[in-house]
């Protein structure tokens, strides 16, 4: 079967291993994308630690989970949103205004959106959590 998306494909995982009440998923294949995708959501303390496994191949994730994600995915397609669009986009998209974080990929790199709004820059949206 052909991936269309690892990025989807991680995170449906993360998300049925979170319903079940699992401590622990491991995703496969791995990218750069997932990688720093995956390191915003710990850095707001959705998921506990990842480590990262080279196997020579497309690579692998282990992520410890802290049960505190309760929806995530990805917007597909990539559309560009601009710096004004942001706090609509979000309330669109998220349950409310102080609750969940969209992830942009902005050329400073990929950030939730209040960081994408402290830089004053806009991007192209990746996905959310919450």
């Amino acid at each position: 079967m052909v991936r269309i998306s690892v990025l989807r494909d991680c995170l449906n995982g993360i998300c049925n291993a979170e319903k079940r009440g699992k401590r622990q998923v491991q995703v496969r294949p791995n990218s750069k994308v997932v990688i720093k995708f995956l390191q915003v959501m710990q850095k707001h303390g959705y998921i506990g630690d990842l480590e990262i496994i080279d196997d020579h191949r497309a690579g692998k994730v282990v992520v410890d989970l802290v049960g505190r994600i309760n929806k995530c995915g990805v917007i597909s397609p990539r559309f560009d949103v601009c710096l004004g669009d942001i706090e609509q986009l979000a309330s669109n998209i998220l349950p409310s205004r102080q609750f969940g974080h969209l992830v942009f990929t902005t050329p400073y790199g990929i950030m939730d959106h209040e960081e994408a709004r402290r830089k004053n820059t806009g991007g192209k949206i990746v996905g959310f959590f919450f």
